[in-house]
């Protein structure tokens, strides 16, 4: 059964001659466990249904299940319960505190969760040794590398445990041998169970997905089915 079922969903900006559709019509399911990659050229709306189906941008129209869940059904207050229960963001640009330490970054999402302090320190401390970031949890932002600072964010992404994770271009600040590192974490965590559904235009990191949804002009226009890669890919 599908965990995530998107049906007509819409959103527009602004009214009359003024109108600006982002996307229209967009219906999909994903199933819980999936690695699906939002494919598709700069303005064609993949951000927005991305923003959508994080319960940040309200549609127009349509309806978003996630696991029998209508999320926009929901008060704003009760969005907000739902965002942090279900739902983990991993984006382009890190958004790390500077001033705060890595293990201290991570722990930001565990801010409204009711846990002592300590075991919000062995959650954090947890999701960095996921992420192979045990040794750097003291360290500030400009004390590590752009690679590990993505890292950072994806650990802050998932101490929670989110079931569904998001992430918006999460390579687009990084060399080629920094985000295939991401993308085999990514990977890593869906085949620890993670629903993740990726907006990217890089057709290298769209192939470890299971799944692409091609988007054009705020539609889908193509889908595709990708071959496994292995764990061990080298680098």
């Amino acid at each position: 059964m599908s965990f995530v079922r998107a049906q007509q969903l819409v959103k527009q900006y602004g009214s009359g001659e003024s109108c600006v559709t982002a996307i229209s019509d967009i219906s999909f399911e994903i199933d819980e466990g999936e690695f699906v990659a939002i494919m598709g050229e700069s303005g064609a709306g993949k951000s927005t249904l991305l923003a959508v189906l994080g319960a940040i941008n309200e549609p127009t129209g349509g309806s978003l299940v996630v696991d029998d869940i209508e999320v926009y059904r929901l008060t704003p207050e009760q969005r907000a319960d739902f965002r942090r229960e279900y739902l983990g963001f991993v984006f382009q640009s890190f958004h790390l505190v500077p001033y705060l330490t890595v293990l201290e970054n991570v722990m930001l999402p565990l801010a409204v969760v009711k846990a002592g302090r300590q075991a919000k320190r062995e959650l954090a401390a947890e999701a960095l040794k996921q992420v192979g970031l045990s040794g750097k949890a003291d360290r500030l932002p400009n004390q590590i590398s752009g690679g590990e600072k993505e890292r950072v964010a994806v650990a802050r992404a998932v101490v929670n445990k989110p079931p569904v994770l998001l992430a918006d271009e999460p390579t687009g600040n990084l060399d080629s041998g920094n985000s295939k590192e991401i993308m085999k974490l990514l990977q890593a965590l869906n085949r620890e169970g993670t629903t993740i559904v990726m907006v990217t235009h890089s057709n290298d990191c769209a192939r470890f997905a299971r799944r692409t949804l091609q988007v054009s002009d705020g539609t889908i226009v193509g889908e595709s089915h990708n071959l496994p890669i292995p764990a061990d890919i080298p680098n």
